[in-house]
């Protein structure tokens, strides 16, 4: 994280979001042995918006939102949390925990480039150069060329980057929207916007289901809800609202690492050598990109 007074906070602050949100990956393809995807992402929004808006009450956060305010907040959870998730959760049935992780935190790749679009950010030759990378690394993951299904299906592959990509923008429209006292409760209200697209998607592509209330399942649930997506979600765009879209994204490549020990610890993933030379790829672009990200900020008041 940037070195200043607050860096040691806000870096410890965003290891807790890294540690969710890597340890989601697998709860999540756990989760899928018992629920219908579209229905866990629905569950997962809904209890992460019940979890924010909550939080938002009790510490009197809801600041000055007007109607307009409110509308782009449910607007902006459609790419932000439905698509994202929708996506993830779908390509999460057939790809491994640790690999899906590596294919969705090319987000911050995609942030570089829609900040170069929509925030009117050049990016520096060491970020252009780190999403190239990067993209090189997606193609060594997926491994395209194998046949006979020894390599990532295309479908699911495409959904992830898909799902990466939507956050994105979700990401570059929220920085844009909500500054200050607004980005507590405009994070609740996005929450809600996707959740509520996502139970609607659910019931027509889905119909209704019944999830499980086993103990497990609903340790799922809330972990997913609260710990990954209200507490996590909160940290996020808390940070987002003090530091620069690319370079916080940047730091995001802990997420997979994360993903990835884990999944291997706990469910036996293994990657073969161009798939692991393709990891090292994206997560060095990642790295590169946050690097490229810093030192243009610096050099931006010369």
């Amino acid at each position: 994280m940037p070195d200043d007074s607050d860096g040691w906070r806000d870096s410890g602050l965003f290891a807790v979001v890294a540690v969710a949100w890597g340890l989601n990956y697998l709860f999540v393809r756990v989760g899928l042995d018992s629920f219908l995807p579209l229905w866990l992402a629905a569950l997962r929004s809904g209890v992460g918006a019940i979890g924010v808006l909550a939080f938002v009450t009790c510490s009197r956060g809801w600041g000055p939102l007007d109607r307009r305010d409110v509308r782009d907040a449910l607007l902006i959870g459609v790419p932000n949390t439905a698509i994202f998730f929708g996506l993830w959760f779908v390509a999460a049935v057939s790809v491994p925990p640790g690999q899906a992780a590596v294919l969705v935190y090319t987000f911050p790749l995609w942030v570089t480039l829609l900040s170069a679009i929509l925030l009117r950010t050049a990016p520096s030759g060491l970020q252009i150069l780190a999403v190239a990378g990067g993209f090189v690394g997606v193609v060594f993951v997926s491994q395209p060329w194998l046949t006979g299904g020894a390599g990532l299906a295309p479908l699911p592959v495409l959904e992830l980057l898909g799902g990466a990509l939507s956050w994105g923008v979700g990401t570059i429209a929220f920085k844009r929207r909500f500054p200050g006292l607004k980005v507590a409760a405009a994070n609740g209200l996005q929450l809600v916007g996707g959740a509520a697209t996502l139970f609607g998607v659910s019931l027509l592509a889905e119909g209704p289901h019944l999830p499980p209330v086993t103990g497990p399942e609903i340790g799922i649930v809330l972990w997913l809800g609260i710990v990954g997506t209200a507490l996590a979600y909160s940290i996020w765009f808390r940070l987002l609202d003090r530091r620069s879209a690319s370079t916080l994204s940047g730091y995001t490549f802990l997420v997979p690492v994360v993903a990835l020990t884990a999944s291997t610890v706990f469910l036996g993933e293994r990657v073969d050598p161009i798939q692991a030379l393709g990891v090292a790829f994206v997560l060095l672009a990642l790295y590169g990109n946050a690097r490229g990200a810093r030192d243009s900020s610096r050099a931006a008041p010369a």
